[in-house]
């Protein structure tokens, strides 16, 4: 990996992560004041929480999430926070590399942010796994058919708000 990680992977269908972990480890080069990034990460996600909200995870302190989830709240993106303790770490131990790319059966969404996370060096940092509100098969509210473009909305409503 771009930040001399090694990792095994279990699993190519969980490409995207490892693409998105070396661009976590290549933002520090930037100083960033946070990072947040959206992905389909995981099926996990959608079938913990449906297409009603996004989950969100990271290393972002009680502040920042505190205003996502008031910017979520005012766009209809609502969002639900996981944890990232330490225990979920052991869900992407490997014995032949620092890592693996995938994690047990349970808690699949926190995995892949435990992953992420490993990648995250002296930033503050939210993943948004978009999964379940990312495509819809049918109209729901104001989100039509297809691709909704979750979290635009929200993202635009937390920026202006920091000017």
């Amino acid at each position: 990996m771009y930040s001399g990680m090694t990792v095994e992977v279990l699993n190519t269908d969980a490409e995207g992560r490892l693409l998105l972990a070396d661009a976590l480890a290549f933002a520090k080069k930037y100083d960033p004041e946070l990072v947040l990034d959206f992905a389909t990460l995981t099926g996990a996600a959608a079938r913990a929480i449906g297409k009603e909200g996004i989950v969100v995870m990271g290393t972002a302190g009680d502040e920042w999430m505190h205003e996502l989830k008031q910017a979520g709240n005012r766009t209809h993106e609502r969002l639900v926070e996981f944890p990232l303790w330490d225990e979920y770490a052991d869900h992407i131990k490997s014995d032949i590399a620092d890592i693996n790319n995938i994690g047990k059966g349970e808690a699949g969404a926190i995995s892949a942010g435990k992953f992420l996370e490993r990648f995250i060096e002296g930033y503050p940092w939210v993943h948004f796994d978009i999964a379940g509100p990312a495509y819809l098969t049918a109209p729901d509210s104001y989100r039509g058919k297809g691709g909704t473009g979750t979290t635009v909305r929200l993202t635009y409503d937390f920026l202006k708000s920091k000017v």
